[in-house]
């Protein structure tokens, strides 16, 4: 069904894309550190909440995608554009009740998510959240759109898209912090105006007629259920499993808290150098649900096997081309954010940890599962994520992390053991076949 060239042009616009977004943390975070470490702090905590509700609508977004991709796999057009006017519709709808929620509830939300901080930390995290949080509904509805031409083979547009949006953060972030001296507001700000606008041209670009998928002309978009309710057959278990092991990040961040604000900042600038480590593997994610998805829609099972071992062969080629930069441009990486040489030196400790097990364990823990999402094997990844996040991320953190003294290194040994787990588990579901028997 798929050509290596069309495997081509669909997998390099995921990387350049997903490039953009890695450049742009990292960009943010450098940026931010000028101000202090107490405002990367602050906007970090804030991140890993919005990273959650993100993950939210990327889940829904792939539930789409895959009712999208089934129809267009049996040949059906016209029920292919259908799930896609519907995944807009209630992506709409949910993300402005959880934008309503956010700034009502923004101090007793951070309160309850992190516990006691410092107040200056604490202080800068409410200003970018509060800001922030009229993004959500532009960020969900991109996402919706950029999903929906992925599933049309069509990851060109939503990294052009990308481009913009990521242009336009990175400017606003220069102008407002370095040349107006404004503080987390000079990031939050931008990263408002790119999301609007970043949603307003993907939504007009999926309304041409002209492609596979598209908004209808002249349909009334009202509420159809049945199409939802596969949408969210999918999407709903991802989404559980997206947020759960955000929500186990978020709650083992209260526990980095603890260690001070060296470590916290630390882990901050790691995990944002973290997201430029897994670029490949996130960008052959998503081919994985596009190919996959069509393939089983066309009940060509042989045919969905075979991309999927070429297709983590490509991710692990590209796992290891870039955690081999990282690994040995660490010192020049961690320069860049002005850190103190204690923050640095952990810093760097943590980075390199996290470059061997990324080339090694990564792939099957977070690729592999994408083949059994794309058939609607969707449950058993829900069930293994939960079981592995509790007892693994969350209980080995506190026991290495707080219990045995290893601190925010513990911590990131805790979530590598969470990855073997998952790693283990969806290599077994996914060679027993079970998968292939999924109708929903």
């Amino acid at each position: 069904m798929f050509t290596k060239q069309d495997l081509k042009r669909l997998i390099l616009p995921l990387i350049i894309e997903q490039i953009l977004l890695a450049t742009v943390g990292i960009a943010d975070t450098v940026m931010i550190s000028r101000v202090g470490e107490a405002a990367v702090s602050g906007v970090s905590l804030v991140d890993n909440i919005n990273v959650l509700l993100i993950n939210i609508f990327t889940a829904l977004a792939t539930g789409g995608a895959v009712v999208a991709g089934h129809s267009l796999g049996e040949g059906s057009k016209e029920r292919a554009s259908e799930a896609a006017e519907q995944l807009i519709i209630f992506t709409a709808f949910l993300s402005v009740g959880i934008m309503i929620v956010l700034l009502v509830g923004c101090p007793w939300i951070l309160r309850g998510v992190f516990g006691k901080i410092e107040a200056d930390v604490m202080a800068n995290a409410r200003i970018y959240l509060l800001i922030t949080a009229f993004s959500i509904p532009f960020i969900a509805l991109y996402n919706a759109g950029a999903a929906v031409f992925r599933a049309m083979s069509d990851s060109r547009t939503s990294m052009l898209v990308s481009l913009i949006m990521n242009g336009v953060n990175i400017a606003g972030n220069a102008l407002l912090i370095y040349g107006c001296g404004m503080g987390v507001e000079g990031a939050a700000i931008p990263t408002l105006v790119s999301r609007i606008l970043a949603a307003v041209i993907i939504l007009i670009l999926i309304r041409n007629q002209a492609l596979d998928i598209h908004l209808r002309k002249g349909q009334r978009l009202g509420v159809q259920r049945k199409v939802i309710r596969k949408i969210c057959f999918i999407g709903i278990p991802n989404g559980l499993e997206n947020s759960l092991f955000q929500l186990g990040k978020i709650l083992v961040l209260s526990l980095v808290t603890s260690f001070g604000t060296k470590a916290l900042a630390a882990n901050a600038v790691a995990g944002t150098i973290a997201l430029f480590q897994i670029i490949p593997g996130m960008a052959i994610g998503y081919a994985i649900v596009t190919v996959v998805s069509q393939c089983v829609g066309a009940k060509r099972y042989d045919e969905a096997k075979y991309y999927t071992k070429l297709l983590l062969k490509y991710m692990y080629a590209g796992m290891w081309l870039v955690n081999i930069i990282v690994i040995f441009g660490c010192p020049f990486i961690v320069q860049a954010y002005h850190l103190t040489p204690e923050t640095g030196a952990l810093t760097e400790k943590l980075l390199i940890y996290h470059a061997f097990c990324c080339m090694t364990i990564w792939e099957l823990s977070f690729g592999l599962p994408n083949t059994l999402r794309a058939a609607g094997d969707v449950k058993v990844t829900l069930v293994v994520s939960m079981l592995s996040m509790w007892i693994f991320r969350v209980g080995f953190s506190f026991l290495l992390g707080k219990n045995l003294g290893w601190g925010v290194f513990g911590v990131w040994v805790a979530m590598t053991i969470d990855w073997l787990f998952r790693a283990i588990l969806f290599f077994i579901r996914y060679h027993r076949g079970k998968w292939q028997e999924i109708r929903f």
